[in-house]
């Protein structure tokens, strides 16, 4: 029921589900004098500083025998681009609606497909960035793996769950403002306790149990397999994944649909 419930969202709105994104996409631009170039400078220069910090300063390296500096910041980067899908979806969940209020009032306007617009204009600026960790991977690791055609479906469980918990937010966020405060924190928690700056190798064997339950570094190590070192995901973990994310997908499209009906009266 709630599967077909997603389909026809995508099908009968994804004109207005496509135009919402190119409006939420263009308008964080939106007076700057450089405008979309800003979605390529960004991760550039934020590559520049991983590569500076990290590399120069701490001297970090994500292999012992590792010896090109920038090759720990691209795998840096390409933990980051991954896990921002999920923290910019969910980040601004809980405040989804209460900045759309004037949808809430409109009948015929499915809510549903907000935390769709959100998904979706966080694949666009993900699309930038895996483009250009190909293209640094290219050029300075000079690898360019096969592999990179499965990213679509390594990034199909990210999407199911960041959409499911985008849902669950974004209903709880109009009912509990405050939520919008606790999700900000544990994004935060979320980053620096998954391996996106560090090696799943330097974790201690009595808080690894905490990284076998985060469904953030399973997101993160398969897409850091398939764009860099050219290695196939398990096939079994990613059955499980898939599954996980499909019920927080369908839970949360279920809690939106029936919480949904207070909306107007609490806004």
């Amino acid at each position: 029921m709630m599967l077909k419930r997603m389909k026809n969202y995508l099908l009968v709105h994804r004109h207005l589900i496509i135009q919402l994104i190119k409006r939420e996409t263009f308008s964080r631009y939106k007076g700057s004098y450089l405008g979309l170039l800003w979605t390529v400078l960004t991760p550039l220069l934020m590559l520049v500083v991983y590569t500076v910090v990290f590399s120069e300063i701490f001297q970090s390296r994500w292999h012992s025998d590792q010896t090109n500096k920038l090759e720990f910041a691209i795998i840096v980067f390409c933990g980051l681009a991954t896990f921002n899908i999920f923290s910019e979806v969910v980040s601004k969940s809980p405040s989804l609606i209460l900045s759309n209020v004037n949808y809430v009032k409109k009948v015929v306007f499915p809510l549903e497909i907000l935390s769709l617009v959100a998904i979706g204009a966080a694949l666009v600026n993900a699309a930038i960035n895996y483009s250009l960790i190909i293209l640094f991977a290219l050029l300075f690791m000079n690898t360019l793996n096969w592999t990179i055609v499965l990213l679509p479906f390594v990034l199909l469980p990210i999407i199911l769950f960041s959409l499911g918990m985008s849902w669950f937010l974004s209903s709880l966020g109009v009912y509990l403002r405050d939520i919008g405060h606790v999700i900000g924190i544990i994004v935060q928690a979320l980053m620096l306790l998954s391996p996106i700056f560090y090696s799943l190798d330097i974790i201690p064997n009595n808080l690894k149990w905490f990284y076998y339950i985060n469904p953030i570094v399973y997101f993160v190590e398969d897409a850091r397999k398939i764009l860099i070192w050219g290695v196939i995901p398990d096939i079994g973990v990613y059955i499980i994944q898939v599954i996980i994310a499909l019920l927080v997908c369908i839970f949360g499209l279920f809690w939106f649909i029936k919480t949904k009906k207070g909306f107007a009266d609490v806004l």
